[in-house]
């Protein structure tokens, strides 16, 4: 199995490209999906949160409201450090069943989707690492524009994560959103042929097609070293 790892920031279009395979039948895992879940009413991630962050933070009808939370660690480094560790555990082991579900259906090529795949130390298990990079000013204004908040809110959320820049440098693969979307899916064709290559051999042994032919393997050879003693 491949697993492409695709992460990016804040209103640089990420999410795009993110659509942009699975209208191409390629399977995306979200990390964004996977956090709604753990912060669901009842869920692990959920009382964790609420028992640090208080009931404040919970809508009328109990749920957490995410925008609320969202303000309060994006201005707060501390608290946004201790949101991440109550939920890295969750979130993580989350990302591992929808892995092992793909994997279990057969699926040679995945996309991991996480804003952050380097800093919660994800990178070393996807191969190629897509960056979808913006520059900063445009970020800002596609930020602002989507979220219709003002520059200083824009600027402290694009500077609680991982400067792009940073990200481009240690990616395989750079797409450059700073253009038009024909720009992008223009430069999406080029990378889909790079990531639908055929699978390599240590890919292929980590895939369930893999895993089978290892096993039928295993078992021809026992049986034939079987039959080979019978007759001494």
């Amino acid at each position: 199995m491949r697993i492409v790892g695709l992460t990016g920031g804040i209103s640089s279009g990420k999410s795009t490209v993110s659509n942009l395979f699975k209208s191409h039948d390629i399977p995306v895992v979200d990390a964004d999906i996977v956090a709604r879940d753990v912060l669901k009413k009842g869920a692990g991630g959920y009382k964790r949160v609420v028992a640090a962050f208080g009931e404040d933070i919970l809508q009328a009808n109990g749920e957490v409201d995410r925008p609320k939370l969202g303000q309060i660690v994006f201005s707060d480094p501390g608290k946004r450090q201790l949101l991440n560790r109550l939920l890295a555990p969750f979130i993580s082991s989350g990302i591992f069943w929808e892995i092992l579900k793909l994997w279990l259906k057969g699926c040679k090529v995945i996309v991991l989707d996480i804003p952050l795949l380097f800093e919660a130390k994800m990178d070393k298990w996807t191969k190629p690492i897509i960056v979808v990079w913006v520059d900063t000013e445009t970020q800002l204004q596609r930020l602002m524009a989507r979220d219709r908040i003002n520059e200083e809110d824009a600027r402290n959320r694009t500077n609680a994560q991982m400067a792009l820049d940073l990200k481009r440098s240690k990616a395989d693969i750079v797409i450059d959103n700073s253009g038009t979307i024909e720009d992008l899916e223009e430069q999406f064709q080029k990378v889909l042929v790079q990531v639908t290559e055929p699978l390599t051999w240590t890919e292929f042994w980590l895939s369930r097609q893999g895993a089978f032919s290892a096993l039928a393997s295993i078992i021809i050879g026992v049986v034939v070293g079987k039959n080979v003693l019978s007759k001494l």
